[in-house]
């Protein structure tokens, strides 16, 4: 069958996930390769993706009072010389322009590898009072960071992201910003795109460069690797320091502003096929496919049947969902192994019998469910099951994730755990570098987050034996 056919096209990802992976990517046409190593093509239906999560996100950023701009793309040396952690963390990924036309700059620019230092020289020409605060941007846009290493939505040397940047006139507005926009996040990740997160905060280790604190959503993978989804910064003042970026407080003192900054990027693409997908391909979460519902007549020669599918499009179109009617002459399991692999959520699937008894099929991609639905009950149905999809991938996604959080006592303990089940580990922690080096070095994990949901589960570190402080998640990572 051109089923078995379609399906035979992916590698099994019990055999390679990697493989599988990069296989969905191709034969889902969501992602391309250009002639420049790392630097990839979004596909029309990869990036309509992208397109929908733009669209839904940006409605929450502007709740919170976020309104959008565009920065440069080039930054000065100079400029991005004025705050040394940042450059150190980034300086070996930065890609360079030094010829204008013919002419040799007198000053190199880097692509920008984010914006840290545009927004800080932009708010320090803007910000006068405290009668301007808060200043809450963000910014849609690409960056360039030279990976020596690539894979497609994970590690891109360009891709899309989003960067959000503020300043406050205090530390606690600050921080309660920072907060918001992690929960932002983790709303999104887990409402539209059916991805449990682990909330928590980052380590000094792995904190953004500049950074006071960061927090992180951690997802897990179907197979059972970590995912960093989203990430948001507390600056404190240091950049506004650095940066000469002033404001006359109520008491008419000129005071320095606090900041965050906050961003996720294409790879949360990634996250929806690695937590989602299956071995006939994508599987979509219903808010954010291009493509909701796929109407397929069978026998479509026959008198009426066309029409009656045209019919049902206009009505779901009516309604507000994103459907397509595939009168094509491929065969009835080409159209279904298409549509499966291009993960959209529900099928819709009438013939003359159906039609006969003013009814249709609707099948379910995440668990092939089907249900016959009287045709005036359409639009309700459609909506019921694609909520249903919405809520069978997040309960799966959810029992991966709590099925494999291991606690372990020992460094050894959390090794032999790793090594057997992937997934999370959860020990206590002293705090210090030292043992958390000696994880990564020791168990090839290295840590993914506080968790905010804190659980003591014994009173010292299992590294070192000194009293804990923490109880810490480790695990291995995209």
């Amino acid at each position: 069958m051109a089923k078995d056919k379609k399906v035979e096209q992916i590698t099994d990802m019990e055999v390679d996930f990697a493989q599988w992976f990069t296989d969905v990517c191709k034969k889902a046409e969501l992602i391309d390769y250009s002639s420049i190593k790392g630097v990839f093509i979004y596909r029309p239906y990869g990036y309509a993706i992208w397109e929908n999560i733009q669209a839904i996100m940006d409605k929450e950023f502007k709740k919170q009072g976020v309104q959008n701009v565009y920065m440069p793309l080039l930054i000065p040396e100079s400029l991005l010389q004025k705050e040394k952690d940042h450059v150190e963390g980034f300086a070996p990924e930065c890609a360079w322009v030094t010829t204008g036309g013919s002419e040799p700059l007198e000053e190199r620019y880097a692509i920008r590898p984010t914006s840290e230092t545009l927004f800080c020289e932009h708010f320090a020409n803007v910000l006068q009072s405290h009668r301007d605060l808060p200043m809450k941007y963000n910014q849609w846009c690409s960056v360039l960071r030279w990976e020596k290493t690539s894979r497609p939505f994970l590690r891109h040397r360009e891709f899309l992201w989003q960067e959000g940047h503020t300043i406050h006139a205090t530390a606690e507005e600050a921080k309660e910003f920072t907060e918001t926009m992690l929960g932002v996040y983790a709303d999104f990740c887990e409402d539209v795109l059916a991805m449990p997160v682990t909330r928590g905060q980052k380590t000094d280790k792995e904190k953004f460069k500049g950074a006071e604190a960061t927090y992180t959503i951690e997802c897990m993978m179907h197979d059972r690797k970590a995912l960093q989804a989203g990430t948001s910064h507390y600056f404190g003042d240091g950049f506004a320091r650095q940066f000469e970026i002033l404001f006359a407080d109520r008491d008419n003192k000129l005071k320095n502003p606090h900041q965050t900054s906050w961003g996720v990027s294409t790879r949360l693409i990634g996250g929806i096929i690695m937590t989602h997908g299956d071995n006939n391909g994508l599987v979509l979460p219903p808010k954010i496919a291009p493509v909701q519902a796929v109407i397929i007549p069978i026998a479509a020669h026959k008198e009426g049947v066309l029409d009656a599918a045209a019919e049902l499009k206009a009505r779901l179109e009516k309604a507000g969902v994103r459907v397509k009617l595939d009168d094509s002459d491929n065969s009835m399991g080409w159209k279904c192994a298409e549509y499966e692999m291009k993960g959209v959520p529900l099928r819709v699937e009438c013939g003359p019998r159906d039609l006969e008894n003013g009814e249709c099929v609707l099948v379910r991609r995440n668990d092939r469910e089907k249900i016959t639905v009287k045709l005036e009950n359409l639009e309700s149905a459609v909506a019921e099951q694609l909520q249903a999809v919405h809520d069978g991938l997040f309960a799966r996604a959810k029992k991966n994730l709590e099925d494999h959080i291991y606690p372990a006592y020992s460094l050894e303990e959390a090794r032999e755990l790793q090594e057997k089940n992937g997934g999370f580990v959860k020990t206590m922690w002293c705090g210090e570098l030292d043992c958390e080096l000696a994880m990564k070095e020791q168990a090839g994990m290295s840590s993914r987050c506080i968790p905010f949901a804190q659980e003591k589960l014994s009173d010292v570190c299992p590294i070192c034996g000194k009293p804990a402080k923490h109880m810490i998640y480790w695990g291995v990572a995209y």
